[in-house]
């Protein structure tokens, strides 16, 4: 037989430009996830490619090259082309993440400038990281309708920038390792407020006004701790007062303090201008449904604030520390829980910073045996500690006065 004549092999098939041929919009909607180097760095990829960078729907201008840092000059000279060359489209979001600059001065005027430019533009999502506590954005402020979420994160923060009566949109805002130098936080649409690690050289309290807001977090403030103006529509916050806390009684012994009184320290002693005379923290959250308030040994805000303490009409949980249980006869634990008339949770994390926690115990109140003078509604009750000990059967036999019975 003659031999059979060999078949010529099929042509490789051609692998399909799945990614170039989604539609533009989106697109542009994935470069914004890149680095603006990256971003630029597509058009060679084919014809369609060129241009696609000048509009995408986000910019996200990093220190950052291929995770290799870039010098602040490198990155203003791109960025000086990229502001010229890029189409003026609405911006979703726009991050600026710096290390740690060398020349301040111009690091600010280049840092107001993508602002700015980010305004222009519409931005609805913010984020400033530059971790250079000693650079200021003096007296910019700012002006836009459309901005949303802004987040600021390592400088430091003057009067004129926290006023946000110019943002009307603006609804959640984060500021970490901050230095807020002066003025007060202010905005009326605010819903969403964290303070982390920030700190104030003012002799005066910072003011936080924020009428609308409806979660807040202050976190480890450095310094005299804000003060809180009141929150009507809070539903959930989260105070944490640590030991940088400068507002500490220098008296303070054993969970008693000197008080605002002819005697007292000079830390206790109330400025007459920052409103020290009312309550610093618990009468502007006094509105709130959730509430976690923690403090370290020594700090008087929350027990002078007692002193006047309002009534928590809408509390629903509670999660306190040993702060509350460190004085001789639980006052200040007493006091709150008079004063939270519908409560139906209560939390007491003792000795124990957790998550994980060595012993557990849970309670309920009994109403069979008696009226109380806290919440009917207390159901649950529940002690974390690390081991029982004589601190623990303390808060245990008080609670047990409030007809509390816990279960082991």
């Amino acid at each position: 037989m003659p031999p059979r004549k060999k078949r010529n092999s099929a042509p490789p098939p051609r692998v399909a430009d799945r990614i170039g041929a989604l539609p533009d919009s989106m697109l542009h909607h994935v470069l914004s996830f890149l680095p603006v180097q990256a971003a630029v760095r597509t058009c060679v990829l084919a014809r369609r490619w060129r241009h696609l960078w000048r509009s995408t729907t986000g910019l996200r201008i990093l220190g950052l090259d291929d995770e290799e840092p870039v010098e602040f000059q490198q990155l203003r000279k791109f960025m000086d082309h990229l502001l010229i060359l890029r189409d003026r489209t609405d911006l979703g979001t726009v991050e600026i993440k710096l290390g740690e600059p060398s020349d301040n001065d111009d690091v600010e005027h280049y840092v107001k400038l993508w602002i700015r430019f980010a305004v222009m533009c519409k931005v609805r999502v913010l984020s400033i990281d530059i971790y250079e506590p000693d650079l200021y954005l003096g007296d910019m402020r700012l002006v836009s309708q459309h901005l949303r979420t802004l987040h600021v994160d390592g400088i430091a923060l003057q009067g004129t920038f926290l006023d946000f009566a110019s943002c009307p949109s603006l609804e959640d805002l984060k500021i970490a390792h901050c230095n807020i130098c002066d003025g007060k936080v202010s905005s009326r649409s605010l819903k969403h407020l964290s303070i982390t690690r920030c700190w104030s050289d003012s002799h005066c309290r910072v003011h936080v006004s924020a009428p609308g807001l409806v979660s807040l977090e202050l976190d480890d403030f450095s310094g005299r701790t804000p003060f809180l103006q009141n929150m009507a529509l809070l539903e959930t916050a989260a105070v944490y007062l640590g030991p940088h806390c400068e507002d500490v009684c220098l008296s303070f012994d054993s969970g008693v303090f000197c008080g605002a009184n002819n005697n007292a320290c000079d830390n206790c002693v109330p400025i007459e201008d920052d409103c020290s005379s009312d309550c610093v923290l618990l009468g502007g959250i006094s509105s709130a449904r959730h509430l976690k308030l923690l403090s370290e040994s020594g700090k008087f805000v929350f027990t002078r604030d007692l002193k006047c303490c309002p009534t928590f009409s809408k509390l629903k949980t509670l999660l306190l520390n040993e702060y509350w249980c460190e004085a001789p006869n639980l006052d200040p634990l007493t006091c709150i829980l008079k004063n939270s008339p519908v409560l139906e949770k209560l939390t007491l994390q003792l000795f124990s910073k957790g998550p994980n926690h060595k012993v557990e115990m849970k309670g309920h109140y009994c109403s069979m045996e008696g009226p109380s003078a806290i919440s009917e509604h207390l159901n649950i009750v529940e002690v974390k500690c690390n081991v029982v000990d004589e601190r623990i059967l303390k808060v245990l036999k008080f609670m047990s006065a409030f007809n509390i019975c816990f279960s082991f």
